[in-house]
């Protein structure tokens, strides 16, 4: 690597007098709004034409979904903290009036606006379950009252906030992270002694070798995904439903971490087994199949360490014939990237795995 330039005292200066220059074009005031409030400001002229608050052309359409949206408004009712709405001041030449152009928070303030004017009817909600169905005019007279007087934050650009330095605020609060995936989520909001102890498995040097993980999918935590799932489809596979995945395997962690009693020693060693046998008998680790990926895939993984670890249950030192099984044409169609996922589909290839080392096919 080539030596770093030495910064001279006049490049400092310059570039100080950059930082105080664009610093001048972001001024901001903190405000605080009542929902009510907010709702008129938006909907008091035409949408995007008159009225106070409004969304430029450069944002995007209505994209949350009502159980998202009902999500949203479960936040305010619960009384959580809310992620600030950023807005600039800006001067409307034609009709000389002082309007406030959203900048980030458009599907809060849609959302609120569909809720008070009964176009959201609430769904999917966990904590506040008994208010599924429940649009906000059915709520309790002095509930939506409380309701309307919830304030949300708000940053408001001043006049000096152009419009390159909105487009550039919208892009780096929109682009400058990324969303948390599902085990991600987990790890913040399901926390337990369940998974501590997948936290821990997922480190284990033999498990990552035998899927091949590289450094991104260690990166996205699908080490703990592959943990998680083994246990779940393991102990519950019965009773998997494959258009609610998540919610399979998140009902299944809290259940568990909730379990005082649950048999930590009993289940690692569980897991510790099938990765032993799976080393012994599996050349190729989990990425078995006659087109063999360079990591392994969610579908192959389960049917193998499921099917094994079940196997296991009914012999624990089982020695199989043959495993000429993993490159036939059966099991590649039981697995392969475009295999469904429907619930007889899991439950027929983890049990074909599982047959097949038992010797029952």
């Amino acid at each position: 690597m080539p030596p770093k330039p030495e910064i001279t005292d006049e490049q400092r200066d310059a570039a100080d007098a950059q930082i105080r220059d664009k610093q001048k074009q972001v001024n901001y005031d903190t405000k605080e709004y009542p929902v009510e409030i907010l709702v008129q400001k938006y909907t008091t002229g035409k949408e995007d034409d008159t009225n106070e608050l409004f969304i430029p052309d450069y944002q995007r359409e209505m994209a949350w979904d009502d159980a998202r949206q009902s999500k949203f408004i479960e936040s305010v009712l619960l009384g959580l903290p809310i992620p600030y709405i950023f807005v600039a001041d800006i001067r409307d030449d034609e009709n000389d009036e002082a309007r406030l152009e959203i900048i980030d928070g458009s599907q809060r303030i849609r959302t609120l606006t569909r809720f008070l004017k009964n176009h959201l009817t609430l769904s999917g909600l966990k904590k506040l379950d008994k208010l599924n169905g429940f649009t906000f005019s059915d709520l309790p007279l002095a509930r939506q009252r409380r309701f309307n007087r919830a304030t949300l934050r708000m940053i408001q650009l001043t006049e000096e906030a152009d419009e390159e330095v909105r487009r550039d605020l919208f892009e780096r609060i929109n682009t400058g992270s990324v969303d948390l995936n599902e085990m991600e989520k987990r790890r913040g909001i399901l926390r337990g002694s369940f998974l501590d102890l997948i936290e821990e498995l997922s480190k284990n040097q033999k498990f990552r070798e035998l899927c091949s993980f590289d450094a991104p999918a260690i990166n996205r935590r699908e080490p703990q995904e592959f943990v998680l799932r083994f246990f779940a489809f393991l102990n519950n596979y019965q009773n998997f439903n494959a258009n609610k995945i998540n919610d399979f395997l998140d009902d299944y962690l809290k259940k568990v971490n909730e379990d005082k009693g649950f048999d930590r020693k009993k289940m690692q060693a569980e897991f510790l087994s099938m990765l032993n046998f799976v080393e012994k008998y599996f050349p190729k680790g989990f990425r078995q199949g006659k087109n063999s990926a360079k990591t392994t895939t969610r579908i192959k993984f389960e049917s193998l360490s499921v099917g094994v670890a079940l196997a296991l249950r009914e012999k624990e030192n089982i020695i199989p014939k043959f495993t000429s099984w993993l490159n036939s044409d059966e099991f590649n169609k039981f697995t392969s990237s475009d295999a469904s996922s429907s619930r007889v589909k899991v439950v027929k290839r983890i049990e074909y795995v599982r047959d097949q080392l038992l010797g029952k096919s």
